[in-house]
């Protein structure tokens, strides 16, 4: 009886480390940032919609306008729209580091397909592990969401001085945390893709990215890219023409600018290396420079997913700019060349509010760019260590990883502005053309882009910022290991 009793209360812990054991793949190099990014996305959602409903509440409470649900519509398809480019940046980033882990696995893959797994299933095991870092980043931003909400509402009451009733603990919440989870998942499964070339002739080699001629050799998406990019920028030229007409050719402009950006990221294969090369003169003609200008080349795929969100995030800020800023002159131009100067000190306040908003996206972009780089390091400690044996200096090794880095922040500051300003201006054109500033007043003015300078400068100066920090950690990893034990490792 007491052996049997000492038997019974024996915990099974069996199941316990079963579950550990999957959940490891957690420690991973990239793993972390991704739940990141996951969490800063459903966090996002979650205060941008308790603010839209804080201010809905207020706008509902107000004696005057409280019967009118234009306002509040507004604020709520404004921040629908926010949310869907934090999640479609955030799902960008997490496609791209799940590529580049793949890429780094690619040896223990092609063993597991060596003893008998076949691809699927070895893709099944990564988009789940996306599904996991979706449901824990997406948990960890709730908690922090609510926290925030609930902050900026006590806040807000406090300031205002008035208490519209608002309650932060609300079914909707759930739906940003929900949509974070599905696209995680989905981006993973885009992004574990290279699972399927696999071979079990791969397990001879190691971290394997597409070289210049393997990324290039692809007609059917750099073609798709191609045609999607010239369908946009058709749609957006006749949206620019039929907004001196009507205010409807936003629509068709919006439309042109979604499918050209799509275009260009699909192509990024196309189109970064160009940039990247133009962007290598510029540093000298160093050994340190050349072989920093030659890694951002060699693999464009793995250059380009580091770009992209970052071109992503400077689009997104500097068309906010640029809109405002056309948009003043066009209204300026409509009015017969003066502006009332308050409605202009509101679009510019609107319009800073607008960036703050968007800067979450390009504090995402940022989290994904020091991500890749830093697995890039590791995946590459072999090539480091063997240029460390060959006679660079760790100096000369952090040198080339900061270059590097530059390189890729540089280029995508100069694509990202091009086509912030280009969409910015586009919008306001097509939007205000045809819009007289007072009744019967003059209309169908076209004007060029206008540039406001503050926020490109202070766009400039966090590409700065953002390039020194994505080297801190890969600079370190670089120098961190002997050149003998890096020319031992996998």
């Amino acid at each position: 009886m007491t052996a049997a009793t000492m038997t019974t209360h024996v915990p099974d812990t069996s199941a316990t480390g079963s579950r550990l054991a999957r959940l490891a793949f957690l420690r991973e190099r990239g793993m972390g940032a991704s739940v990141l990014v996951a969490a800063l996305s459903s966090a996002f959602g979650v205060v941008l919609i308790s603010a839209t409903g804080y201010i809905g509440e207020l706008l509902r409470s107000d004696p005057y306008i409280g019967d009118s649900e234009t306002l509040a519509a507004v604020v709520a398809i404004l921040s629908v729209l926010l949310v869907a480019v934090a999640v479609y940046v955030a799902a960008v980033v997490t496609a791209n580091t799940f590529s580049t882990i793949v890429a780094g696995r690619t040896r223990r893959i092609a063993l597991m397909r060596l003893i008998g797994a076949s691809a699927r299933s070895q893709r099944d095991e990564v988009a789940g592990q996306g599904l996991v870092v979706g449901i824990i980043g997406a948990a960890a931003g709730l908690v922090a969401g609510l926290a925030l909400a609930a902050g900026g509402v006590l806040a807000g009451n406090e300031l205002l001085g008035v208490d519209p009733g608002y309650d932060v603990g609300r079914g909707v919440l759930l739906v940003p945390a929900g949509i974070v989870v599905l696209t995680t998942w989905a981006a993973a499964w885009v992004g574990s893709r290279r699972v399927l070339a696999v071979t079990p002739l791969q397990a001879l080699g190691g971290s394997v990215e597409r070289s210049r001629e393997a990324a290039s050799a692809r007609p059917a998406r750099n073609i798709g890219a191609i045609v999607l990019f010239a369908i946009g920028a058709v749609l957006l030229a006749l949206g620019i023409v039929a907004g001196l007409v009507t205010p409807l050719g936003v629509i068709v402009a919006f439309v042109g600018g979604l499918l050209s950006f799509t275009g260009l990221v699909l192509g990024a294969t196309i189109v970064m290396p160009p940039v990247l090369r133009i962007v290598g003169r510029w540093f000298g003609s160093s050994a340190t420079a050349r072989l920093a200008a030659e890694n951002a080349l060699r693999y464009p795929e793995r250059s380009s997913r580091m770009a992209i969100g970052v071109v992503m995030g400077v689009t997104l800020v500097t068309m906010f700019a640029v809109a405002t800023e056309s948009a003043k002159a066009v209204l300026t131009a409509n009015a017969g060349g003066r502006l009332d100067a308050e409605f202009s000190a509101v679009m510019d306040t609107f319009s800073y509010v607008m960036m703050g908003l968007v800067a979450v996206s390009a504090v995402i972009a940022g989290v994904g760019l020091v991500n890749l780089l830093t697995i890039g390091v590791v995946q590459r400690r072999a090539e480091l260590g063997l240029l460390r044996a060959l006679g660079l200096s760790n100096a000369q090794v952090r040198r080339m990883v900061l270059l590097e880095a530059a390189h890729i922040t540089i280029a995508a500051l100069v694509l990202g502005l091009g086509l912030g300003v280009v969409y910015g201006w586009a919008a306001a054109q097509s939007l205000l053309g045809a819009v007289p500033t007072s009744p019967g007043g003059p209309s169908g003015s076209f004007v060029l882009p206008a540039l406001p300078w503050l926020p490109v400068t202070a766009v400039i100066l966090a590409t700065a910022v953002l390039t020194l920090a994505a080297a801190v950690g890969p600079t370190r990893l670089a120098t961190r290991v002997a050149p003998v034990e890096a020319l031992a490792a996998d």
